[in-house]
């Protein structure tokens, strides 16, 4: 895979996004460019999709630009989060699409097997599957209480980094290294803040359940 500019720094991002707001199309490229290595990133989990590797590339980077055209910074987070939720939804869009055309998908495809070496199909755990009223809800409102903490006791660099490590808001997870490299900075220190900011949660959320 070819090599991608190094990611802009949080001031120079700041810069470029006030001179795209103003008009400058040259920013525009410049923001798009210094994120191509987010692409490279994110298109990896997507290797064994029988599709071009430049291919899955040029459809990222589709995503990319939306996401530059539609950032909102006044919302606090930096264009990486908001760009890696875009690329994904890119690359997820064109799967599901020729997935669906194609008919690769069936709910009697064999999935695996069951314990006793059976196969299973997607129908057999639909089928399966009874929601306990009272456990989803605990679930529903737990989940709720995590986003809240996550925007209420984080600073914006830890909720990034959580944000892309565990795949909340829609994003799949990535590991410290990509993170690393998406945003220019050492594994170790993703791994630090990772640390914290979970710690900060935790303390959180044994406040609100009264632990």
């Amino acid at each position: 895979m070819q090599s991608f500019p190094k990611p802009l720094t949080a001031d120079e991002e700041r810069f470029y996004l006030e001179r795209y707001r103003s008009g400058d199309e040259e920013a525009k490229n410049i923001l798009i460019e210094k994120n191509l290595r987010l692409v490279a990133h994110i298109v990896k989990k997507y290797n064994n999709s029988g599709r071009d590797i430049d291919e899955l590339i040029a459809i990222g980077i589709v995503g990319l630009v939306k996401a530059v055209n539609t950032f909102d910074a006044d919302k606090g987070n930096r264009i990486v989060t908001y760009a890696a939720r875009c690329i994904e939804n890119e690359l997820l869009m064109m799967l599901r699409s020729e997935r669906k055309l194609t008919r690769e998908v069936s709910l009697y495809d064999p999935i695996g097997t069951d314990k006793e070496g059976n196969e299973i199909n997607l129908l057999d755990i639909i089928e399966s599957q009874e929601t306990d009223v009272v456990e989803q809800m605990t679930l529903d409102s737990n989940i709720r209480q995590l986003y809240e903490n996550i925007d209420g006791v984080l600073t914006r660099r830890e909720k990034e980094i959580i944000s892309l490590r565990y795949g909340l808001e829609g994003n799949n997870p990535v590991t410290q290294r990509e993170i690393a490299d998406m945003m220019g900075i050492s594994r170790s220190y993703v791994s630090r803040i990772e640390k914290k900011a979970l710690e900060k949660l935790k303390i959180e959320f044994d406040k609100t359940a009264g632990v």
